[in-house]
């Protein structure tokens, strides 16, 4: 069996995380690296992606493989769904609590092992939502 990689937390890592907090709105790796360079100018971009990889699979930060966007990194690595907005890409935590019973009843239903599930909601946000409203009306007086 191969070896876990061990890593230790490097100040450009440790930056990394920091920033990701402070935006707080599942960015993707571009929009880290433009804010980590304004802390640290001389940072690569593929610093940036290698260190986000780093931490994803240290476990300190989640990767969000939303469909039909780019990778999106999410600090709060505890278990929760998304909401994206198929209008402007914008996504957000879903309000509502995981259904860890839908991996329950799996469990007993397969031979797979199970380690976990993604769900991922769509919808319009709300600026979105409101620059489409005229359009809506529009198309429903016709």
């Amino acid at each position: 069996m191969p070896q876990k990689k061990t890593y230790r937390m490097t100040p450009q890592r440790k930056l990394i995380l920091e920033e990701l907090r402070k935006l707080n709105n599942h960015p993707g790796a571009d929009e880290i690296y433009e804010a980590v360079r304004k802390r640290l100018p001389r940072v690569s971009l593929g610093t940036v992606y290698r260190n986000l990889d780093i931490l994803s699979e240290l476990g300190e930060i989640q990767r969000l493989e939303l469909s039909g966007t780019i990778n999106r990194f999410d600090w709060d690595t505890k278990k929760h769904y998304h909401i994206r907005c198929m209008e402007c890409g914008r996504v957000e935590n879903a309000p509502v609590a995981p259904l860890n019973q839908i991996e329950d009843e799996l469990y007993g239903a397969t031979v797979y092992t199970i380690i976990g599930h993604r769900l991922e909601f769509l919808g319009l946000c709300p600026a979105c939502s409101k620059k489409n409203a005229p359009y809506e009306q529009l198309e429903q007086s016709n």
